[in-house]
Formats: structure tokens, C-alpha cells, sequence
């Protein structure tokens, strides 16, 4: 124990970290289908002041990846390990996804931050398989309701279901998931205050329905009634200001619409309803109106959620372990193209965003959400997988607004948070040996802007497919040819070099096959005795499963 602590030590005065006995408290945020631009400090028009001042005080990491949909990033994110690795998103002739269980070894990070100390909370979205507390959380709270905004109906709290008061007035979700956070957190400074703390904070918000309150759509009201190509300009010149891109902006695909279709949502949205990216000048003025209204809640639900945020950071402020949290603030995909009708119906009559009214953003401000990227949520063209990274941590990130350029992924916040900590992941768990796992830590990271070193970065879901070595990608949409780009130069991925260099494609084709090869001998492994309907409720977010 003695070794470990002092090489713990040299590794942090070798990075610039500072040396100190507490341990820090960890804090990690997820938004749900937040686009890659959608707050400010990303190059957005949308108030979030809250979270762009903790860009403003640490860091943000312009290529930083998540899996392309909510259940595989939620899984990967607390194991370090690829969806596919722990049955929890499908691969080629094996079962997997929302409803696959994790192996026992496949365990998430509070199991092996507990053991050091921590206690460990969570607020919101699960959508991981299997109970929140068996997963290691002391506190929950499970927004297993993602369909209504407006009620705490079918939510539970430590794994127990919620009762709703029958005259429920006044609930709103992204409300109640910080109202939780704050009560953990006022908890933990009460009778906890000696131990360090994770909280896991994944947000809904701003995945649809479009739920808002009526105030805060009141402040995007009109803001969006130039249209999607106005806004998708705007943005990226801001971001090219700010150093977060360096290459071009992607263009509209007007013949790329959600990816699963629903012709009964369209009729039932009515006319106004638009289910490709065409041109703001083709739109009538009904279709306009319909499309800003909806980018406007959109708008307000990501405002909304930092005026949480807001409140949480004050929360750690008054129990003085803001400067020893680190704060990460990311999203499980990005903006979302999809268009359907779900749980209560959708009501025309009924104002927009209230909880009669079921809407979804739909591809035309998705592609402005994800500016400067290509494509949507479930694709792995870079729109569908990029997400913005912050990180804040005044006790141990010196570095104030800067950005950091490395490629990461979800799979490195596990490696990153047991290196911080101090923690040495075990070899084995309960006597069965524990695969290695991908991730990387960001630590170094931490310090400069540095690449870290690792020899690929790797996609799969819905057979979209893709692989990063280096600069290059290698990158399919399902039934498509593959398609290179040099990320480097062109991270739009407007210039395809698949017949320029059909060599490099062969080789990167290799090392996506060898991924996928070797993940699936590992699930073949242990999936003959995996109960694979149990456990993960799988509330799919396409193809209308629930």
C-alpha cells in the first residue's frame, strides 16, 4: 500500500497535479441528446452560463467521443469498457443491447470507488441494466419515466416506485433530478463530511418529448425563425473564433432523414411537420414557425438544465468541496433526428412543449445542433458521437479556458476517475478475472494538451460502423461502402479518400475487424449463461420500443 501511494504521488507531481491527502470528489453530468454545439462555450446561442463558466475555469476537450446512443455511452461510461464488450449494444451474430446484462466482472465505477472511501449518488436517467443500488450508488433517484416531464409517475427512489401525490402540480424532471442532488449532497456534508463523494448526474434533458416550462420557451420564441442554415453559419463561425474546429463546416444532406420511420407520427404532427433538412427557403411559413417553435424548446430545455447545473455547483460551493470536485460535464450522443409519437399521444391543440404535446426535434436543427459535424444520433459520422467534454477541478487543473485536442471516449472517464482517486483496479472480481479494459486515462491530459497514446478508437451500432487511427476514419452508415476521411484537415467529413486510398482503407478495415473479432470471442464466452432478458429494461429510444 505503501509503494502504491508513493507512486501515486510521483505520477501526479510528474503531471503538475498537486499532492494532498483528500481524496477528490467526483461529479459527472450527462445531458441526453445535446448536440455538439448547443451551449455556449461549444460555440452555441443558447444561455448556459452555468456550464460555460466551468469551461472558462478548466478545460474542454473538442474530440471527445461518445457511442451514438444512450444505453451503449450510459454502459460504457460507468465500466470502461465498449458496449459490445459487456453485452449491452448488439455485434454481428450475437445477442447484446438494451436488454442484454452485464457479465458479474463488468462492474461499474462505484464498486471500486467504494472500497477507497466514497460514497456514491445518482440522479436521473439510468438506462444501465440491472438495479441502481445493486450497481454500487448509496442514493438514487431513477427517472424511469423519460416521457413526461411533468410527473414523477413511474420513477422510483432507491430502486423503490415513487407514489405520486394525486393533485401532482409544479414537477418538472430536470428540476427534480438536481432537487435530488442537492438533498444527496446536503445529506453528505451533514453526516458524510469526512468522505469523498461520486455523483452521477445524467440529466433527460433535452431528449423529447419537448417538454419546457412556458417561461423559459418564452426566451426562444422567435430566436430560431431564420432558420436551420442561419443558425448552423452563426455557429460555426463562433466556434472557429474560439479554436474549437479548424476545418469546414458539414453540409445539409437533404435526402437524410430520422432513422426510423413513422409515417402515422407525421400525419399526427400535422403540416407543419418537416422530416428532412431542406432549405429554410423551400419551407412554408406554417412549416417555419413549427420548426423554430421546436428548436425553441429544444433551446429551453438545455437552459433550463444549466440553471440546475447552477444550483448543484452552488450546493458544492456552500459545503465547501467545490474546489476539490472535479466536474465533467458531457452527452450521451448527439442531437437527435428522430420524429415520432410515444406514451401520452400528442395533442395539436395543446400549447407546445406542455405535457399534452409530443414533439421531436427532427434532422433540420439536429444538423445545426451538431454544427460543424455530419449526421445525427445511432449514425457514428462525427455529428452522432461528438460530444463536448468539460472539465473543472480548481484543486487539480491549473489551466484555465483551454482546449485540449485529443481524441478520448467515454470507455476513459473510469481510467481517469481510479487515477485521480488513487485506486488500482483489481485484477479479478470474486475470483474471476477481469478482461482488460480500453479505456484510457485523461490524466496527462490534464496538464497540457497532449495526445494520448492508444491504437484505435472504435464504433458499432444499428451496423453503422467506424474506426479512428490517428487522423483517419474509417466510417460506414448501415448498408454503405466505407468512406475515409483525414480527420486532421477534415473533420466535416466532406472529402472522401476511400478510392484515393484504398490501402489505407484495407488497413483500417483490418483493425475494425480485429475489434469486432475479438469482442465477440469474449461475449461468446459468457453469453450461453447470461440471462439476457433480465435486468435491463432497455427503454430503446428508436424503432418505437419503449
Amino acid at each position: 500500500m505503501k509503494l502504491r501511494l508513493c507512486t501515486l504521488l510521483l505520477s501526479t507531481l510528474a503531471i503538475g497535479l498537486p499532492s494532498y491527502a483528500a481524496k477528490p470528489n467526483v461529479v459527472f453530468i450527462l445531458a441526453d441528446d445535446l448536440g455538439y454545439s448547443d451551449i455556449g462555450s461549444y460555440g452555441g446561442d443558447i444561455a448556459t452560463p452555468n456550464l460555460d463558466s466551468l469551461a472558462k475555469n478548466g478545460l474542454r476537450f473538442t474530440q471527445f467521443y461518445n457511442t451514438a446512443r444512450c444505453w451503449p455511452t450510459r454502459g460504457a461510461l460507468m465500466t470502461g469498457y465498449y458496449a459490445q464488450q459487456i453485452h449491452r449494444d448488439a455485434l454481428p451474430g450475437v445477442g447484446g443491447g438494451g436488454q442484454g446484462v452485464r457479465q458479474p466482472w463488468a462492474r461499474l465505477l462505484p464498486d471500486f470507488l467504494k472500497p477507497a472511501g466514497y460514497r456514491c449518488y445518482h440522479s436521473g436517467k439510468w438506462h444501465i441494466d440491472g438495479k441502481v443500488l445493486d450497481g454500487g450508488f448509496d442514493r438514487s433517484l431513477d427517472m424511469k419515466n423519460q416521457g413526461n416531464f411533468f410527473t414523477s409517475a413511474g420513477n422510483s427512489i432507491d430502486d423503490v416506485a415513487v407514489k405520486p401525490p394525486a393533485d401532482e402540480k409544479g414537477y418538472y424532471a430536470t428540476i427534480a433530478t438536481a432537487d435530488h442532488a442537492i438533498k444527496c449532497l446536503k445529506d453528505h456534508a451533514v453526516n458524510f463530511k469526512d468522505k469523498p463523494f461520486f455523483h452521477y448526474i445524467p440529466f433527460i434533458a433535452p431528449h423529447f418529448p419537448l417538454h419546457a416550462l412556458p417561461e423559459d420557451i418564452a426566451k426562444y420564441r422567435d430566436k430560431y425563425l431564420a432558420g436551420w442554415e442561419a443558425m448552423r453559419a452563426a455557429r460555426f463561425a463562433k466556434q472557429k473564433e474560439m479554436g474549437i474546429t479548424n476545418t469546414t463546416l458539414s453540409a445539409l444532406e437533404p435526402d437524410v432523414g430520422p432513422p426510423y420511420a413513422f409515417p402515422d407520427a407525421m400525419e399526427k404532427l400535422g403540416s407543419g411537420e418537416v422530416n428532412r433538412p431542406l432549405p429554410w427557403s423551400e419551407l412554408t411559413e406554417e412549416q417555419r414557425r413549427f420548426q423554430a417553435t421546436k428548436m425553441a424548446i429544444h433551446a429551453a430545455m438545455v437552459d433550463r438544465m444549466d440553471q440546475e447545473i447552477g444550483r448543484i455547483i452552488a450546493q458544492l460551493k456552500a459545503m465547501n468541496a467545490f474546489d476539490n470536485t472535479i466536474i465533467f460535464f458531457a452527452s450521451d450522443n448527439g442531437a437527435s433526428a428522430e420524429i415520432m409519437v410515444r406514451n401520452g399521444g400528442h395533442d395539436p391543440k395543446a400549447d407546445p412543449g406542455s405535457a399534452a404535446t409530443y414533439l421531436c426535434l427532427g434532422p433540420g436543427f439536429s444538423s445545426a445542433c451538431n454544427t460543424p459535424h455530419r449526421r445525427h444520433k445511432t449514425w457514428v459520422h462525427e455529428g452522432g458521437i461528438s460530444t463536448p467534454l468539460i472539465a473543472h477541478w480548481p484543486a487539480g487543473i491549473s489551466a484555465k479556458n483551454e482546449l485540449r485536442h485529443t481524441p478520448a471516449h467515454v470507455i476513459d472517464i473510469v481510467p481517469t476517475v481510479l487515477e485521480l482517486a488513487g485506486i488500482q483496479k483489481p485484477m479479478e472480481w470474486k475470483g474471476e478475472p477481469i478482461p482488460p479494459a480500453p479505456g484510457k486515462s485523461l490524466v496527462p491530459a490534464f496538464a497540457k494538451d497532449e495526445t494520448i497514446a492508444r491504437d484505435s478508437l472504435w464504433w458499432l451500432h444499428e451496423d453503422n460502423r467506424a474506426v479512428r487511427v490517428g487522423d483517419y476514419k474509417l466510417v460506414a452508415a448501415q448498408g454503405d461502402p466505407w468512406e475515409l476521411y483525414d480527420l486532421k484537415t477534415d473533420r466535416a467529413e466532406q472529402n472522401n479518400l476511400a478510392t484515393q486510398m484504398p490501402d489505407k482503407v484495407k488497413e483500417l478495415e483490418q483493425v475494425w475487424q480485429k475489434q469486432t473479432d475479438e469482442f465477440t470471442a469474449l461475449v461468446k464466452k459468457t453469453l450461453a449463461n447470461q440471462p439476457q432478458n433480465k435486468g435491463g429494461k432497455g427503454k430503446g429510444k428508436g424503432k418505437g420500443k419503449k
